[in-house]
């Protein structure tokens, strides 16, 4: 395909991104409206299982549909993906019960795990790894754009009209995307080998799936400590073991393990995921902040975190274009992580609305230069043959850092709140309650809880009800349990901030190869000439 003319690549970019689009917008429309749908269902029990699940489907997806593209070309996969997707969407809208709605939820997952991991390798058929970055910032501007545009949208659509049609609205962007997908895509050629290892997927899956589910449930469904996450970790390890040794047996490996012999595949792979880690924590705890310790309302928290969307569209989209000017991207991400360091110190000194913006407007335009660099490094690394699987393979350490690093900074922030809960209650500043009826102190200390404060009408309501009295009281408590918050939060941010710093200096130790202007890997001879040039240049 990469010899094909600019006007038909521009024409299957635009299908690609439309499928993007498509994926993306379905899961940012239902973010913010989510819990009410679920309430309607009556299944706030199973709250958890309806994002769980749609993680692991398209976590598994993603990673073994990268090495089926490999053997059998995008088309049919990106096609397959889209088809899932929208079967699962029209049938999500249709449910009746929670059940229903996992089962199609998790359909769901899977086309969108095969649309994200065969879109980003389609791009890598189209251009060779020198053009590749420009296209890699519009194929996050279009996650930038969903995540800018879908919750608000999502919170007028689920105020507005029946929740059905949050799944329902955008199924006519899929129906336009898969017939672009399938006139203007390249009819997809085999590859040398159609082995399928499937022994080799079975393990694969078998150790994804435990990992995700004791990170995502350890410190909330379950402690740490506890026989469920401990008997999950030691079915992740003996899984991976029995993986380890059936990929160095097979013949087509779905994820060869020399893959890992490579240094910029693996140190990009591992300084992505600790950036995920640093970025879930930002978006998770950010907006926990700005509700429960600086008392905004649900409505404009949204619009805290928006700042990061747009500047790392903006960052993404020129950095792809300087990339591929100079032909470089190591010094991206030396400037890019430092920036995102800056934007979580900010976070942990952070007091008021500007400052929380600020910092995730800093912290936005680290992750926009930082974020495409290590993608592209990895495709670049490796022959065209592996470009699906090794694809495939960044995505999946991405999916990781982003549930492992919710699990941790849960944890941390979990170790932390009752501490300075209990000193906060008791210090100098904290209300005397002992002239005070039992029942109205019963009732007043039921907030001192983070849950609790992200409730603006209920703290209202609650402190209107009080006698009059009593009201300053009420007032001095909450701000006594929003400090403690907010100081269990730096804490949160600090180790996000300790994260990345581990992720800068990883950088150090990522080889830079000269992106090719070819997708044909370059003999030794032409390596050496091409390195001849870049430091002749320098």
């Amino acid at each position: 395909m990469e010899h094909l003319s600019s006007k038909r690549k521009l024409s299957i970019m635009i299908a690609i991104m439309a499928a993007m689009l498509f994926a993306a917008i379905n899961q940012t429309i239902t973010s913010t409206a989510m819990p009410r749908i679920i309430s309607i269902l009556d299944g706030m029990e199973y709250y958890t299982w309806t994002i769980n699940i749609y993680l692991l489907t398209s976590t598994i997806a993603t990673v073994l549909v990268g090495k089926l593209s490999d053997m059998f070309g995008r088309k049919p996969f990106l096609l397959a993906g889209i088809l899932l997707f929208m079967i699962g969407a029209f049938l999500t809208g249709t449910s009746t019960d929670v059940y229903q709605f996992i089962i199609y939820r998790g359909i769901q997952g899977i086309g969108a795990g095969i649309i994200q991991s065969t879109a980003f390798t389609a791009v890598g058929d189209l251009f060779p790894p020198r053009e590749r970055g420009k296209w890699m910032g519009l194929m996050m501007a279009v996650f930038g754009f969903s995540s800018v545009l879908g919750p608000s949208l999502g919170g007028y659509l689920v105020d507005n009209m029946e929740w059905h049609w949050l799944f329902w609205i955008f199924l006519p962007l899929g129906v336009v995307a898969f017939v672009m997908i399938l006139t203007l895509f390249p009819k997809s050629t085999r590859g040398e080998s159609t082995n399928i290892d499937y022994l080799g997927s079975l393990f694969l899956t078998t150790t994804i799936v435990p990992l995700l589910l004791a990170f995502t449930w350890a410190g909330t469904q379950y402690d740490w400590g506890s026989s469920q996450i401990l008997g999950l970790l030691a079915g992740t390890v003996i899984s991976a073991l029995i993986f380890i040794w059936v990929e160095s047996k097979a013949k087509n490996p779905v994820l060869p393990l020399h893959l890992f012999k490579n240094n910029v595949v693996t140190i990009s792979n591992i300084i992505g995921f600790i950036m995920n880690f640093g970025m879930m924590g930002a978006m998770i705890y950010l907006s926990f902040f700005v509700q429960g310790v600086l008392g905004i309302s649900a409505t404009y928290a949204g619009y805290v975190t928006m700042p990061m969307s747009i500047v790392m569209v903006v960052a993404s989209a020129i950095t792809g274009q300087l990339m591929a000017k100079s032909g470089k991207y190591k010094r991206y991400a030396l400037i890019g992580i430092p920036i995102m360091i800056a934007g979580m110190t900010i976070m942990v000194f952070m007091n008021n609305v500007p400052m929380a913006v600020l910092s995730m407007a800093v912290f936005g335009l680290g992750l926009g230069l930082g974020m495409p660099v290590f993608s592209l490094a990895t495709q670049n690394a490796v022959s065209h043959s592996e470009l699906g699987v090794a694809t495939a393979s960044s995505q999946l350490f991405r999916n990781l850092g982003g549930t492992i690093g919710i699990a941790v900074m849960g944890t941390v922030m979990a170790n932390n709140l009752s501490k300075n809960l209990s000193n906060a209650l008791q210090s100098e500043s904290a209300p005397d309650f002992s002239q005070i009826d039992p029942a109205v102190t019963e009732q007043m200390l039921s907030f001192a809880n983070p849950q609790a404060l992200m409730n603006k009408p209920l703290l209202e309501q609650t402190q209107a009800s009080l006698p009059t009295d009593i009201q300053p009281l009420f007032s001095q408590m909450i701000d006594s349990i929003r400090d403690a918050l907010g100081l269990t939060l730096s804490t949160v941010f600090l180790t996000g901030t300790i994260v990345l710093v581990v992720a800068f200096v990883l950088v150090f130790f990522l080889k830079e190869l000269p992106l090719r202007t070819s997708n044909e890997m370059p003999t030794p001879e032409e390596a050496n000439q091409e390195k001849k040039l870049a430091v002749d240049k320098a």
